[in-house]
């Protein structure tokens, strides 16, 4: 039996994530429809297996350009397409 919490760092989206088994987070958005997916830790060698739960939008992030006496004034707004996913098992 290992001691200690066991986690794994899994790197998806050019950004790494910190994960244990059970743990639901939201990704940037996965490529692939089925309904489970395999990631590898970045350092042990694990293999983790989750499960894909939904997949949607985030909040509008409001993007504002101002140059001040030019009469120059330009809104953007973006909203980033995630995965939300359930860790299942760390192998």
């Amino acid at each position: 039996m290992e001691k200690g919490p066991k986690f794994a760092i899994i790197k998806t989206g050019g950004k790494q994530y910190k994960v244990r088994q059970g743990e639901r987070l939201k990704i940037e958005k996965l490529v692939s429809k089925e309904g489970k997916v395999q990631f590898e830790d970045i350092f042990q060698g694990k293999k983790v297996s989750a499960k894909v739960l939904a997949e949607g939008k985030r909040p509008k992030v409001r993007v504002l350009k101002f140059r001040r006496r030019k009469r120059y004034k330009k809104v953007q707004g973006h909203r980033q397409l995630y995965t939300e996913i359930q860790i299942e098992k760390i192998e």
